[in-house]
């Protein structure tokens, strides 16, 4: 099986030690990114640990294939305790940090402990060190890559920043890289921002040489030739589409479609694109960098998900007014899709959709917990009884697009993953959109026959985000591809996904987690005779717990044991 090279660099930023530890036996059985985070994680983070205490620790990998030059290969992983959802949770990143990240040599990097002062942490393929930052304090994200670039001579595509949202330790703080990319859900940036660690930069020249076959080339060739939607408007091109058959959340999910999409379409965000945007030596370019030249706005985005939390969602109908919203979470360090859906919830008690001033104040105010923001900074979860609304979260994490009450597997999916209401944790939808080429038997209501399949997307993904490849590959990494590029069989690779689920669940389990949490705020049909599908596939107990057995017998102990 093809995997990462090379040793865990450990650093602890409060006693500015690091140790580098041989783990060749792990990454021959975990491949390398989320497979290997995760079990790092679920070994060495406390069960109990306070996702912002100074116990926790986030893993940053790579997978064998960021030794490549294929598309859809310019990603890396990132494991930690979360502080939205208090479970173990792996989030990656696209951009182009995870070649720089090879080249320190290591095949994972663990940051753990708090340091006093606020810090900058250089890995090198000679080491780490350590630079006390405290003019970077309340710095965005452009200021803090200026300030690295000039004094470092390190650009964008070197670092792991946050912003003040990570430093206020909001709850869903991203951790930024190449500027503008995210590792966006579950509140990175704010465990980063707990051990006043602003940024992390990357450099070396010691990528070891992995053999990968030829078949990355006709790859690498066919996502440079292909006619595909996403090249022109990347996720957005769904977005009438999903309107239409009533997927799209609107209005603090009030409604299934939006009247006014027309202003925010993928036709739109095409318009203000302005050239083409990839991830590092990808070929399909499916980013989106946009201007309004009216008023010089550019930003790099908005994905479909930015366009339902800030658009449809909060009631907002012209595509410059969720660009600038994209554009101030992407400086303040500030996952959309949460801070849309909590701005979302506000709104509706206020009764103020649409109020794009009172929206753009609000993503400011959350990022530096002022007013009302330090409220909204906790998230949809731990407000909503507050405000008045709904709580539109599963396990604590916002609702995605993709809308489960109309996309019933999807609708499962929110419920079962353990990272929360994340779309990409199984991405069952594409098999309900009525598309050409999909199959037609999961485009129906209900979850007949759906459970089956939705733990094969789940164990996929993990090996995907293992490996790691960009989960929009799908159309091009057939099995016979993912069994030749990784050098292992199709079922035994799935096999090793469903392991990484069962550790995330294992873990959470401890953390007291169980099928009470795999709740949605809507009723499905059969939802409860799903549930019971979806676990007895798995092998898991009835209440959603996982026996010992089918996590390798490996767990770490309580802190004050």
């Amino acid at each position: 099986m093809k995997h990462s090279w090379g040793p865990l660099c450990s650093i602890d930023v409060g006693d500015r030690t690091v140790e580098t530890e041989d783990i060749d036996d792990v990454l021959e059985s975990y491949v390398g990114g989320r497979a290997l985070g995760t079990k790092l994680a679920h070994e060495r983070i406390p069960f109990d640990v306070d996702p912002l205490g100074a116990d926790n620790r986030l893993f940053f990998a790579t997978g064998p294939l960021q030794h490549s030059t294929m598309s859809f290969t310019g990603r890396t992983s990132a494991t930690t305790v979360s502080p939205l959802t208090d479970g173990l949770l792996s989030s990656n990143a696209g951009g182009f940090v995870s070649r720089n990240f090879t080249g320190t040599g290591y095949s994972a990097v663990e940051i753990t402990g708090a340091s006093d002062d606020l810090v900058v942490v250089h890995v090198t393929d000679d080491g780490v060190e350590f630079e006390a930052v405290p003019d970077l304090e309340g710095a965005t994200v452009p200021e803090t890559c200026e300030y690295l670039e000039d004094e470092h001579d390190l650009g964008p595509e070197h670092t792991a920043v946050i912003g003040p949202a990570g430093e206020n330790e909001v709850r869903f703080a991203s951790v930024m890289t190449s500027e503008e990319r995210a590792f966006g859900r579950g509140g990175l940036g704010a465990v980063l921002g707990s051990k006043n660690v602003k940024a992390i930069t990357f450099d070396g020249d010691s990528t070891r040489e992995v053999e990968i076959p030829a078949v990355q080339m006709e790859i690498h060739g066919e996502a440079a030739q292909a006619d595909h939607p996403m090249k022109a408007q990347g996720t957005t091109s769904v977005a009438e589409y999903a309107n239409m058959v009533e997927a799209l959340s609107s209005y603090y999910f009030e409604d299934l479609s939006f009247e006014g999409i027309d202003g925010i379409s993928g036709d739109r965000v095409e318009e203000k694109k302005y050239k083409k945007g990839t991830c590092s030596s990808c070929a399909f370019a499916c980013k989106l960098p946009t201007r309004d030249e009216e008023s010089g706005l550019e930003t790099e985005g908005p994905e479909f998900e930015t366009l339902m939390a800030f658009g449809s969602n909060s009631g907002v109908d012209d595509i410059v007014d969720v660009m600038q919203s994209n554009k101030l979470c992407d400086v303040y360090g500030l996952d959309t899709i949460s801070t849309g859906d909590t701005i979302a919830a506000y709104l509706k008690s206020e009764d103020e959709f649409g109020n794009v001033d009172l929206i753009h104040d609000l993503v400011e105010q959350i990022a530096h917990r002022e007013g009302v923001g330090d409220t909204l900074a906790e998230g949809v979860d731990r407000i909503h009884d507050d405000l008045g609304v709904e709580n539109w979260s599963v396990k604590g994490m916002e609702f995605a697009a993709h809308d489960g009450r109309t996309l019933n597997g999807q609708g499962l999916a929110f419920a079962t993953s353990n990272r929360g209401a994340d779309h990409m944790y199984a991405e069952f939808y594409p098999y309900e959109y009525p598309l050409v080429g999909e199959e037609d038997a999961f485009q129906k209501e209900g979850l007949e026959g759906k459970p089956p399949k939705l733990v094969e997307l789940e164990n996929l993904n993990a090996v995907k985000d293992s490996a790691i490849f960009c989960k929009f590959s799908r159309d091009f990494l057939t099995e016979e591809r993912i069994e030749t590029l990784l050098d292992a069989d199709y079922d035994d690779l799935l096999a090793l996904g469903g392991e990484v689920v069962a550790m995330e669940r294992h873990f959470n389990n401890q953390r007291g987690f169980d099928r009470g949490d795999d709740r949605l705020p809507y009723e499905l049909p059969d939802f409860e005779q799903g549930l019971e599908e979806y676990y007895a596939e798995r092998g898991w107990n009835d209440d959603g717990t996982v026996p010992d057995t089918k996590v390798g017998g490996g767990s770490a102990a309580p802190a004050d044991d």
